[in-house]
């Protein structure tokens, strides 16, 4: 809770107080200042509340916003030791084969 919220509490309150008293010994414009009072007080505590919310959106957002990041950086990882794991046995599987060829050219060539 913010200090927007805690003085817009404290505003209603005393407007209600003032606006009890005014009404109370008869003067219009000590009722009429404690409904304004009651009013900004309630503006107050709104304006602290929006702070609240749009701070722990925000706070929300970026714990989200990091754990996907790190979801997506260690699937990126994944994804290129799978690619290199690939690469490397085509190389292994291509040498295999060229010396197996080589094999059978040279046997061929003995004969």
């Amino acid at each position: 809770m913010n200090t927007d919220r805690v003085e817009g509490k404290f505003d209603q309150v005393a407007g209600k107080i003032k606006q009890s008293v005014g009404e109370a010994v008869g003067n219009n414009r000590l009722a009429n200042s404690g409904v304004a009072d009651q009013v900004k007080g309630a503006a107050k505590e709104t304006w602290g509340k929006t702070k609240d919310t749009a701070a722990a959106v925000h706070d929300d957002t970026n714990v989200r916003a990091r754990a996907e990041g790190e979801d997506l950086k260690a699937r990126s990882e994944d994804t290129a030791h799978n690619v290199r794991e690939k690469i490397a046995t085509t190389a292994q599987n291509v040498k295999n084969n060229v010396n197996a060829k080589l094999d059978d050219i040279k046997r061929d060539h003995n004969r």
